[in-house]
Formats: structure tokens, C-alpha cells, sequence
């Protein structure tokens, strides 16, 4: 009879179980899964292995790195579900056998003994945190058949890796193996899988503490016996307890603040083409000089490596741990400076190609005028006369102003943009001859992309920094042979600091290298290149302070040394010659084309751009050695011959400043009267200039403000001021002049009477 009552019950009861089933599923299905499934992680900076590079904080405050079943060794997957869930890859999230089985024990020992919350219920309850109640247990079952039934397995394992907690503000299993291991979660011992499984269990009393250390220890052993035995338990069980966070990956500060400024910070994750070997060499580097350099007023830095042949950034170092000091953050190697002499070498292969220099041509360099502007050595001293090469190697101004002169201004600069200067003003006539010495502006990632040209051939690559960028076609700014002969030309010096180690040590260093000193003392600047990377070192303040150790051979250059020594670059075997350069016949002295009385030597050149003027300097002369003087064709017939000999005959603007080096030199000896041929031409003004404008200072002496007067001219020459006599004497020496306010016509009349004269405007400061 009772059981006949009660079968309509059941009936009724599986009626309504059927009828609210599909409710149930369309519930399920509609009802969004917790947003904490979406919630945003860590943004992370990788290497190009891979590996992490910079970790921030998640919007939430949190430590927490999304990850992939794939991104996680398989063997703490396997171990997480042998401790936690064993039947995870059975269960629709609730197990019904554990639940059955807690319930039992439970009873049993009259309190809560065992759990049976799947991994599952578990990523419902991280994902919304409820106080443990039954009530909130429930709601636990419910969204575990929830998540099962919207997204696969795998998807449900990966939400637990992400949000399993490890104490304070750190979760997943990502997350918590950077800051306790210092690398990711793809390869774990098992002494760190076993630690990494414990710690959830009870993260506020088991994170890595030494008030924590004896509990973590325990449950990690009893984790380690119920896993392994044999070598593997024992290996697990001596292991090193960690009793406090290490740091996350913070490698790349400043690089992190630049990829965020550039656009690429919306993405989690950024893979980058920085080396994490080559951006660990160049912040030790940095960070090892950071304290002297600090010492001495040099508050801002930054080493770049680009890998030349592929324009790939291998690593982006700033000088930091400066505490509050201003720019201490800011990412220097983006910030336009000038680059003092740094450009030099490109000019100097840009002339090569047009023919107007060569290594080997002597040039002069003694004091020169530009209407207002007369550039200075940075010791303001001068070479008189000097090889190309060698004003480059010693990083001379005068030489390289006059070389921008010749080529041009706007000529150069559009070979700069072109190369990949996007900072320079595209208004024309902006920029004058000081381009050459500094005056513009360039950031030392655009200097580094420059200098690709000179490492390859010729060829300048853009740079790039992320993984999936693709480098644009390198641009030829100039030829093969003009890049090989400025690498020979950059490789005459050795570094700085040991000048001498090439001849000690016996190694065959390859680097070329160019450093950089911005007027005033505001930047220093190396850069060069090895067999495959290409270096930038920048020091200064960048709110503009100065310093006088802001000097580029002696604070930035050993970095640069330093730096590609230690990246092992230095060492090359051959750097041949390519088939646009040849080696040719040319004067020792001047580099043209040897005459009678000049000594030979060799010379390289580029192929169509050898010498062909004879040189100008080595003059073969008679003499008659009686008087000394020199005799000729013009002579009477009562003169005697004479002696042939050899002498150099410099021009009158290097004469003038030569100065006691070249007093021991055999120069040309005046005619004797009798034998004087007429003059080919008439002298010249060299200064004062034509537009040169002279302004008097009010309150300094007069004598303090007087003019030199300097003429290209044959032999001695008289000088006059408003056609009064001023001054007479030889052709190269300078003679003064003390002005006054108004217009002064100035004239010099050489030997024969040929006269030049221009016109001065005098103003007085006071007006």
C-alpha cells in the first residue's frame, strides 16, 4: 500500500527533473561564466627565447600570468592531478565519489577531515570568492558543471594554473615560479613542483617566509614521499626550502618604458628581439660604471646592441639606480642629443664616393672663417697639415667643417634622413656647417641604425625590436669600398684607456669605433662595431647638466670597449679589401700623384677615384750654394746654375700657423733678385673675411680687440689700412690690426705690385 502511494510521488518527481532539465541547460548556457576567467594578467616583456624579460603588475595589483597547458611542464600537470583531482579528466566538475567518500569520513570522525572540491570547483571559487559556507558550496557545484559545460578541459586547467593562489598578491603557477625560482613554469625540479603544490593548500601560512619555513617544509616532504621515491624523493627532499620571494624578471626597465610610449603596451604579452646574454652583458657594463659615473655628475646613460646584419635590437641597457634623480626613468636611448663628432665617419665616406677626399690626401688644418662662424679643435690646438685619415682618427674639426663646406650641408643632411634621422628640422638652410661637429640632433637609436652602414658595406638597416616586425630593405647610403675604408680608418686607434694592448696582448681586435663630445660637456658618445654587433654608448644628464668627465673617449668609450669584449666581438680574422678599392702609387707627404721630387708609398683608394693631380707641395728647385738662393731659367748668364734640390712649399694659410714644428723643414728659398720671374698672379685676403662684420666690445682694450690680416701671396708682401702703410713683411706671417668704428678699406700689395683690397664695417657694442 505505501509503496503504491508513493510511486506517483517519484513520478512526479522525475516529471519535474525532466521538464526543468532543459531550463537548467539554457540557464547554464545563458548565464555569463564569472568575469574572473577574463580578467586581465601581467603584462610581460619576453626575450627573443622566450624567456621573461619584464613583468609588471596586473590591473588588479596582482602577479598573475595567464597561461597555456603547453607553457607548463607536463610533470606538474601530472602531479597537480595526482594530488588534487585524479579523476578530473572523468568528472562533469563535481565527483561524485569524493563528495560520497568526504561525506563518509566526515561523519565518521565527526568533523571536516576531507574535501571534495574538484579543480574544477576550485577555479569557480578563485574566480569568485564567497565566505565557506554550504550555501556557497553549492553555488561552487553549480558553476563547476557550468564551466564544464562551456569550455573544454584543458581551458578549465588552464584558468586553475593562472589563478591558483601562492600568498600575498601572487597567483598562478606561472607567476609564483618567477618570483620564487627566477624562471618559468615550462622545466621544474621536482623539489619546486612538490613546493609549488603545497603552498595552495594553505597559501597565507605556506608562502615563502622564515616564519613560514618549518610548515612549508612539512607539507612539501609529505607532498614529495606521496609522489616519488628512490633518487627522486631523496633529491626532492634535500632541496632548498625558499623562505622568501625572489625578484620577477625586471631586466628591461627602460626598454619596457619605450615599448609602452611607442604603441606596443597594449598587447600582454610582447616579444621582443632582445638577447637575454647580449642585455645582460650591456647592463653589467653599465651598471658597473653607474657609480663612478654618478660620482662624477653623469646621472643618465644608455648601451644599445643592434645586430648589424639583421638590424634586430639584441639589447636596450639605461643607467638607473639613481634613486629620485630626475630622467632616472625615462628611456634615454629615444632622446634626441647632439652628437657631437659622431658623424664624422659618414661624411667621410660620403666625400670618398664623390672623389673629394682620400685617406691618404693632406689637408689643411689651421684656423678657418665662415662668414661669423670659425670652428676650433677640441684641445684648440692645430695639425698644420694632415691626412684625412688621421683627422678623422683624432676626431679634428677644422678638416671635417671644410669637408662639409665642399660637399654641402643640405646634401649630407638629406643622406641622413634617408639613413634614418627622423629628428632633424626639414626647414632648408636650418642647419650650417656645425652639423658636423654637433650641431643637430639625433637619438642614439638613429645613430645606431646610421652605423649599420658603416658595419655593412654600406648598407643602412632599420632597426626593430619586436618579434613579428619586419625589417624594411636596407638603404645604400654610400659604396662598398667607401664603408671598407672608413673601418680601416676607425681601427687606427685602440681603446682609449689601453692604447698600448694591441701591442701587449698580440690579439687581433677588429673593432672600428668613433666617439662623440657635444659642445659644453653635455654628451658623450662611443659607437663602433665588432664581427656581427654594432654598439652605441650615451652618457649625460638629461635635463641638460653639464659635466666635464662628459667626454667621449674617456667615459664612453671603455663602455663601448667593454661591451663588445665582453659580447667576445672584437675578434675578426679579415676584412679583405672589396673590388671597388685599390691600392695605388701616391706622394708620402700630400697623397697625390707623386712628381720628381716626392717620396713613394702606398695607398688605397677608391677605384675611379685615385689621384691624378701631381703633387703640389714637393718642389724641385736649383739653388745656388754660394748665396742659398734659388736660380732658374731667368736667370743672367753670370748667375751660376746652381744645385738641384728638394723642398716643401706649404701653402701660405698653413705656413702662418705652423709654427716652430715645421721651423726644421726645407722650404723653398727666396729668388735671387736677378732671377725673380714675374708673378703668375696678383695676392689675395684670406681674413678678414668678406662679410665678416666686426663688432667692438665697450670697456675692453683696444689692444685686446685687434684683427689679423693674413693674404695668400709670393714672397713679402705691405699691408694698408685707408691708404695708410700698416705693416710689411713675409706673406706667411700674420700681421694686426687695431680698429675703430666705420668703414676701413684694407688692401695688401704683394713683390710686383699687384694689389687685393675689401672693404670692413666696424661697429661699436655700445651702439
Amino acid at each position: 500500500m505505501n509503496r503504491r502511494a508513493d510511486s506517483p510521488r517519484w513520478g512526479w518527481a522525475v516529471v519535474v527533473a525532466f521538464a526543468l532539465w532543459p531550463a537548467l541547460l539554457s540557464l547554464a548556457w545563458t548565464t555569463p561564466l564569472p568575469d574572473a576567467l577574463q580578467r586581465p594578467g601581467s603584462k610581460e616583456i619576453r626575450y627573443a627565447d622566450g624567456s621573461a624579460a619584464w613583468l609588471a603588475l596586473a590591473p588588479d595589483e596582482q602577479w598573475r600570468v595567464p597561461v597555456r597547458l603547453d607553457d607548463v611542464d607536463p610533470a606538474y600537470v601530472q602531479a597537480l592531478l595526482t594530488v588534487e583531482d585524479e579523476r578530473f579528466p572523468l568528472h562533469p566538475g563535481v565527483d561524485v565519489v569524493s563528495v560520497a567518500r568526504a561525506a563518509g569520513q566526515n561523519l565518521l570522525h565527526g568533523e571536516v577531515v576531507s574535501g571534495a572540491s574538484t579543480l574544477t570547483m576550485q577555479v569557480a571559487r578563485m574566480s569568485e570568492p564567497k565566505a565557506r559556507t554550504w550555501a556557497s558550496k553549492g553555488i561552487e557545484a553549480l558553476r563547476a558543471l557550468q564551466i564544464e559545460l562551456r569550455q573544454a578541459k584543458s581551458d578549465t586547467l588552464a584558468d586553475y594554473l593562472t589563478l591558483v593562489p601562492y600568498g600575498r598578491n601572487i597567483q598562478g603557477v606561472e607567476a609564483a615560479s618567477l618570483w620564487m625560482f627566477g624562471h618559468t613554469a615550462a622545466d621544474l625540479s621536482p623539489a619546486e613542483i612538490a613546493t609549488l603544490l603545497a603552498i595552495p593548500q594553505d597559501p597565507n601560512h605556506r608562502f615563502p617566509s622564515p616564519a613560514n619555513h618549518d610548515r612549508l617544509t612539512a607539507a612539501r616532504d609529505a607532498i614529495a614521499r606521496r609522489l616519488w621515491t628512490g633518487e627522486t624523493l631523496d633529491g626532492a627532499l634535500n632541496a632548498h626550502v625558499p623562505v622568501a620571494f625572489a625578484a620577477v624578471p625586471r631586466d628591461v626597465p627602460h626598454a619596457a618604458a619605450w615599448l609602452h610610449a611607442r604603441g606596443a603596451a597594449p598587447d600582454r604579452v610582447i616579444a621582443t628581439t632582445l638577447d637575454r646574454g647580449v642585455q645582460r652583458v650591456a647592463s653589467r657594463v653599465l651598471g658597473r660604471g653607474g657609480p663612478g659615473l654618478h660620482d662624477r655628475g653623469i646621472h643618465n646613460g644608455a648601451i644599445i646592441v643592434v645586430e648589424h646584419a639583421t638590424g634586430r635590437i639584441r639589447a636596450l641597457a639605461g643607467l638607473d639606480g639613481l634613486g629620485s634623480w630626475s630622467g632616472a626613468q625615462i628611456p634615454p636611448f629615444s632622446q634626441p642629443r647632439s652628437p657631437g663628432s659622431a658623424l664624422k665617419p659618414i661624411l667621410y665616406a660620403l666625400a670618398m664616393d664623390r672623389g673629394l677626399v682620400r685617406p691618404a690626401t693632406l689637408v689643411p688644418d689651421v684656423p678657418a672663417h665662415y662668414g661669423t662662424y670659425s670652428p676650433e679643435n677640441y684641445d684648440h690646438d692645430w695639425a698644420g697639415m694632415v691626412r684625412m685619415d688621421e683627422a678623422l682618427s683624432h676626431s679634428l674639426n677644422v678638416p671635417f667643417v671644410n669637408l662639409l663646406s665642399r660637399f654641402g650641408v643640405e646634401s649630407f643632411l638629406g643622406t641622413l634622413r634617408a639613413g634614418g634621422l627622423r629628428h632633424l628640422s626639414p626647414k632648408p638652410g636650418w642647419y650650417g656647417l656645425s652639423a658636423i661637429i654637433g650641431g643637430l640632433e639625433l637619438t642614439p637609436l638613429e645613430l645606431a641604425q646610421l652605423y649599420t652602414a658603416v658595419a655593412e658595406d654600406g648598407r643602412a638597416r632599420s632597426l626593430t625590436i619586436l618579434q613579428d616586425e619586419r625589417s624594411a630593405a636596407p638603404i645604400r647610403l654610400f659604396s662598398e669600398g667607401a664603408a671598407w675604408l672608413t673601418r680601416n680608418t676607425l681601427r687606427l686607434r685602440d681603446r682609449p684607456d689601453f692604447p698600448s694592448r694591441a701591442s701587449l696582448t698580440d690579439l687581433p681586435l677588429q673593432i672600428h669605433w668613433k666617439t662623440g663630445t657635444s659642445f659644453g660637456n653635455r654628451d658623450a658618445w662611443a659607437v663602433g662595431s665588432g664581427a656581427r654587433y654594432t654598439v652605441v654608448v650615451w652618457l649625460g644628464n638629461l635635463d641638460q647638466t653639464p659635466s666635464a668627465a662628459l667626454v667621449g673617449a674617456e667615459s664612453a668609450a671603455p663602455l663601448l670597449f667593454d661591451t663588445l669584449e665582453g659580447l667576445n666581438d672584437g675578434l675578426v680574422t679579415a676584412d679583405p679589401a672589396p673590388s671597388d678599392v685599390e691600392s695605388v702609387d701616391v706622394c708620402a707627404l700630400s697623397g697625390e700623384l707623386p712628381g720628381a721630387g716626392c717620396p713613394h708609398a702606398r695607398a688605397f683608394s677608391l677605384v675611379g677615384h685615385a689621384p691624378h693631380v701631381t703633387c703640389p707641395l714637393h718642389v724641385l728647385a736649383w739653388v745656388d750654394p754660394a748665396t742659398g738662393e734659388r736660380v732658374g731659367p731667368a736667370c743672367p748668364t753670370s748667375v751660376p746654375q746652381g744645385v738641384q734640390s728638394v723642398f716643401v712649399q706649404w701653402p701660405a694659410n698653413v705656413a702662418r700657423h705652423l709654427g716652430d714644428r715645421y721651423r726644421g723643414s726645407a722650404t723653398v728659398p727666396p729668388w735671387a733678385p736677378a732671377c725673380a720671374p714675374d708673378a703668375a698672379h696678383g695676392p689675395r685676403i684670406v681674413t678678414p673675411s668678406a662679410d665678416q662684420q666686426i663688432l667692438l666690445i665697450p670697456g675692453l682694450a683696444a689692444d685686446r680687440q685687434e684683427v689679423a690680416l693674413e693674404a695668400e701671396a709670393e714672397g713679402d708682401v705691405v699691408w694698408y689700412v685707408d691708404g695708410r702703410l700698416l705693416a710689411r713683411g713675409p706673406s706667411t706671417e700674420r700681421q694686426w690690426w687695431t680698429p675703430q668704428p666705420g668703414k676701413h678699406t684694407v688692401a695688401v700689395m704683394d713683390a710686383s705690385g699687384a694689389t687685393a683690397e675689401r672693404v670692413i664695417k666696424v661697429s661699436s657694442g655700445g651702439r
